[in-house]
């Protein structure tokens, strides 16, 4: 099961308004080429075509290119730990997208063969302890209905240690990561969320259509306690790594 555009849009239009800073960090240019990794629905995608340079898109997801190609922008299926680019872009940019790539090493590797010498790569996901409360909800309630948990595992949150050695190993120089804690609001509370998601959660564990119901109401009423505020504001336990990093201008 893959991704809905349009859930993404309707539960989690915050994660590409939260990306605003990393793109900020990027400082798109005006005829640079730049490769989105991850680029999801496009709505990063299309500030750096706003900001004038030339940028590709590239997601494994057939419903978020659809949206992506829908404003117009250029876009490719593709898998990010199997890039197939050799020093073609100025930059390459991805925001909440690296965590789900389980071969980092084969990311940092395909991300600097693909910028030209001198490019940077620049971006966020998220990081150690990202969604830990929520994870552990969903995990103990799985197991408890009798589902494959060791799914959730596939998703990567590093330490900015982590992320800063594997960037090294690739040869990147100049490497700067940091993790971000950032409590985020959920309009359409955990239940939104994990319609979002559940393509990397409840699906990747084998929960069917007419369990999840069931399955979800669990994981809200244990959440609740912890991740909801005293306005009955849900909340989602963020953590954020932002990272920059340069390819040596003569690799």
């Amino acid at each position: 099961m893959g991704w809905n555009a349009a859930d993404y849009q309707r539960h989690a239009g915050f994660v590409p308004a939260l990306g605003a800073a990393a793109l900020d960090l990027l400082a798109p240019q005006p005829g640079e080429r730049i490769l989105d990794l991850g680029c999801g629905d496009g709505a990063l995608t299309a500030r750096i075509a706003e900001a004038g340079a030339t940028v590709l898109g590239l997601d494994p997801d057939p419903s978020m290119l659809a949206a992506a190609r829908d404003r117009g922008l250029e876009v490719v299926e593709g898998d990010g730990q199997a890039l197939p680019f050799d020093h073609q872009f100025d930059a390459v940019f991805s925001n909440a997208a690296l965590h789900w790539m389980p071969d980092q090493d084969a990311v940092a590797r395909g991300v600097f063969r693909a910028l030209r010498p001198g490019g940077r790569f620049v971006g966020e996901c998220g990081g150690f302890l990202n969604i830990a409360a929520i994870r552990a909800a969903v995990r103990a309630v799985l197991i408890a209905h009798g589902f494959e948990a060791a799914a959730l595992g596939a998703q990567v949150y590093q330490t900015a240690e982590a992320l800063s050695a594997r960037l090294a190993a690739a040869g990147f120089t100049a490497v700067e990561a940091r993790l971000i804690p950032r409590p985020t609001p959920l309009p359409s509370g955990i239940r939104g969320w994990l319609t979002t998601f559940r393509a990397g959660f409840l699906a990747a564990a084998g929960v069917a259509s007419d369990r999840e119901a069931a399955v979800v109401a669990e994981i809200e009423s244990i959440l609740a306690p912890v991740l909801v505020d005293e306005t009955g504001c849900w909340f989602a336990d963020y953590v954020r790594l932002r990272w920059q990093a340069m390819k040596p201008g003569d690799a």
